[in-house]
């Protein structure tokens, strides 16, 4: 077994999830701050990059919400059946997620980004900057449930 300490936290106005279809998160500006253990050094240059990759912790998820298996997902029933590892939910067995989001500014030990889908509180697992060489090369596939599902999503950020 191992451990995983949060190296920051996240602030921002959404205090919590209010129903599974919570989405509008494009316009959400979050500051993320290192905990005391880091030095505001470890994000020296972050600012140069314009987008960095967040992997967070869904703190507010309950043992008794994890799912194990397939789902329709947001529990939509014109959504096919599919497994937990084939759709981006929180209530995900490690409670782990990922999100790509801009980078607005760095101001001491926090960082400023826009279109972090976590709340107040979230603690930040890692950060890592986000380099053209790491993105795919050829063109991305989805199911169309998914295309449906992330319409509103990302909504507010030129999203229409």
């Amino acid at each position: 077994m191992f451990s995983v300490q949060p190296i920051a936290f996240v602030h921002n106005e959404r205090k919590e999830i209010k129903e599974i279809k919570d989405d509008e998160w494009g316009e959400v500006r979050s500051r993320i701050t290192l905990t005391e253990m880091y030095a505001e050094e470890s994000i020296q240059g972050v600012e140069d990059f314009s987008h960095i990759e967040v992997v967070f912790y869904f703190h507010k998820v309950t043992d008794e919400q994890i799912q194990y298996f397939a789902r329709h997902p947001r529990n939509n029933k014109d959504y096919p059946e599919v497994g937990i590892f084939a759709q981006r939910g929180k209530n995900r067995p490690n409670r782990i997620a990922v999100t790509i989001v801009k980078v607005i500014k760095r101001e001491g030990k926090s960082i400023i980004v826009e279109g972090l889908d976590a709340i107040d509180g979230t603690p930040i697992l890692d950060i890592k900057p986000i380099m053209k060489e790491f993105m795919p090369t050829e063109e991305i596939h989805q199911p169309k449930w998914a295309t449906d599902i992330m319409r509103q999503y990302w909504k507010g950020n030129g999203v229409k």
